[in-house]
C-alpha cells in the first residue's frame, strides 16, 4: 500500500528535474518545455512593458499639465455690462490672490491676463496665446523654469517676453532677436479700433514638454499684458497652485469660500478629465488582453505536461507499484509545470525591467531603423516614449503569470496522479 510522504519532499524535487531534462528521444518534451519557457518570458515581457509604458506616459502626460498650468483657476462669474456683455474681469485681484495664498495647502496664487494674438518676425507668422504674470510666479513654474531645456535668462523676462519653444522655431527667432506682437483689440479712436502692434525682445525661450504649450504660448510680464490688452487695473483669471494637485478636488470648497460669493473655480482634472479617463478605460482593456496573452502562454504549460504524462506512463506505472502516493505523482508533475511558469516568469520580468531602463536607446534605435518619425509629438503631445517601472505593476505581473501557470498545471497533474498502474505497465 502507498504509504503518505511529506509534501515536496527531496526525491520528488528529483524526480521533477529529471522529467523536465527529458532527451529529444522521449518525444520531444525538452523542446515542447523550451516552448513553454519562450512563451511565458515573452507574455511577462510585453505586460510588464506595457505596463511601464501606461505608468510613464500617464505620469509625463501629468507632469507637463502641472509643472506648466494652474492645478486650479479661479474666474470671476461676471457683471452684465449695460451694452448686454458679460464682464468676467476681476478688478480685486489682489485681494482675491491674498485670500486664495492663505487657504492651507495652497504653495501659489497669481494674478493672469490671458490673450490671443499673432506674433511676427521678418515675414513669419505665428497665432500665439500670451499670458500676463509677473516674474517671480514665471519662475514657480517648474516646467517653465527648467534651465535645462530652457535658453536665454529667465532673470531679464521683466524686459522682454518669453516664448515655446515651438513658437520660437516657427518664427524663426532665438534669445536678442525682438518680435512684433498684433492685436486686434487695440486703441479705440473715433473711427473704430485700431490694431496695436508692440515690438518685443526675446529674453527666454522655454521648453514645457508639451507640444501644445510649447507651439502656442508667450510669456508677458504682468503690467506690460495689462496695458497691452487694455486691462488695467484689473485681472482675467487668478491662477493657483496646491500641495497636492492630485487631491485638487478637496481644496475647491475652501478656495471658494476664500474668493467669495462671485467666484468659480476650473481645476486641471476638468480640463483634462476627459483624456485621463480614456487613459484609465484603455489601460484596463489592454491589462486585460496581455492577461489573455499570458493565459495562451501558459497553456503550453498543459501541452508540454499532457505529452510529458503521456512518455513517462511507464515510470509512473512503476514508482506507483514501488509504493509512490497519487499525492507525489501530482506534486511530481506539479513541479514541472510550475517550474516552467517560474523560469519564464522571473526572465520575463528581467526583460521587462530592461526594456523600462533603457527605453530611450531601444526607442532611438526603432526610430533610426524605421527610417524617423516613429513618434510624431504633434499627436502624442509628448517629445518621447517614456516608462516608469514600479513595483505594484511587476508584482501584478507576476502574480498573474504565477497564479495562471499554477492553477493550469493542477490539470495534467491530477490527470498523472490518477493513471492506473496495471493499464500502465500492461504492454511494457
Amino acid at each position: 500500500m502507498a504509504q503518505a510522504t511529506a509534501p515536496f519532499a527531496p526525491f520528488e524535487w528529483m524526480i521533477a528535474w529529471r522529467y523536465l531534462r527529458a532527451r529529444r528521444a522521449e518525444g520531444g518534451v525538452s523542446t515542447m518545455t523550451w516552448i513553454s519557457v519562450i512563451g511565458i518570458t515573452l507574455a511577462v515581457f510585453a505586460l510588464i512593458a506595457t505596463l511601464a509604458v501606461r505608468s510613464g506616459f500617464r505620469a509625463e502626460f501629468v507632469d507637463t499639465i502641472l509643472g506648466a498650468n494652474a492645478h486650479v483657476t479661479v474666474y470671476s462669474l461676471g457683471e452684465v455690462s449695460p451694452n448686454g456683455q458679460i464682464d468676467r474681469s476681476i478688478p480685486e485681484y489682489a485681494t482675491w490672490a491674498e485670500a486664495l495664498a492663505a487657504v492651507p495647502g495652497v504653495t501659489r496664487a497669481a494674478p493672469l491676463i490671458r490673450g490671443q494674438v499673432m506674433a511676427a518676425y521678418q515675414g513669419r507668422n505665428a497665432g500665439v496665446e500670451v499670458l500676463g504674470i509677473s516674474a517671480d510666479n514665471l519662475a514657480g513654474l517648474p516646467r517653465i523654469a527648467d534651465p535645462q531645456t530652457a535658453q536665454g535668462d529667465i532673470g531679464d523676462f521683466a524686459n522682454g517676453i518669453a516664448l515655446g519653444s515651438g513658437v520660437a522655431r516657427t518664427l524663426g527667432v532665438g534669445v536678442g532677436d525682438r518680435i512684433r506682437l498684433i492685436s486686434p483689440d487695440g486703441v479705440k479712436t473715433a473711427f473704430g479700433t485700431s490694431p496695436r502692434i508692440n515690438g518685443y525682445d526675446v529674453t527666454y525661450i522655454f521648453s514645457a514638454g508639451r507640444y501644445d504649450i510649447d507651439q502656442t504660448r508667450a510669456y508677458l510680464p504682468f503690467e506690460e499684458a495689462q496695458s497691452y490688452f487694455n486691462r488695467e487695473g484689473i485681472a482675467d483669471e487668478i491662477e493657483v497652485m496646491v500641495e497636492e494637485p492630485e487631491e485638487v478636488r478637496a481644496y475647491t470648497p475652501t478656495l471658494l469660500q476664500a474668493a467669495g460669493d462671485r467666484a468659480q473655480v476650473w481645476t486641471w482634472q476638468d480640463a483634462s478629465g476627459g483624456f485621463l479617463r480614456a487613459l484609465e478605460v484603455e489601460d484596463n482593456v489592454m491589462f486585460i488582453i496581455l492577461s489573455i496573452l499570458v493565459l495562451i502562454a501558459a497553456m503550453n504549460i498543459v501541452s508540454g505536461l499532457i505529452m510529458l504524462v503521456k512518455n513517462k506512463g511507464r515510470d509512473i506505472g512503476i514508482l506507483r507499484t514501488m509504493g509512490l502516493s497519487q499525492g507525489s505523482v501530482m506534486r511530481v508533475f506539479f513541479i514541472c509545470g510550475a517550474a516552467t511558469g517560474l523560469i519564464g516568469t522571473l526572465l520575463g520580468v528581467i526583460l521587462g525591467a530592461l526594456f523600462a531602463l533603457y527605453i530611450d536607446p531601444i526607442f532611438a534605435f526603432v526610430n533610426v531603423a524605421m527610417g524617423g518619425g516613429v513618434w510624431d509629438p504633434s499627436i502624442r503631445g509628448i517629445y518621447a516614449l517614456p516608462a516608469e517601472l514600479h513595483l505594484r505593476d511587476v508584482l501584478a505581473a507576476v502574480g498573474l503569470s504565477l497564479g495562471l501557470s499554477f492553477i493550469v498545471t493542477i490539470f495534467p497533474a491530477r490527470r498523472a496522479a490518477r493513471l492506473n498502474p496495471v493499464e500502465a505497465l500492461r504492454y511494457e
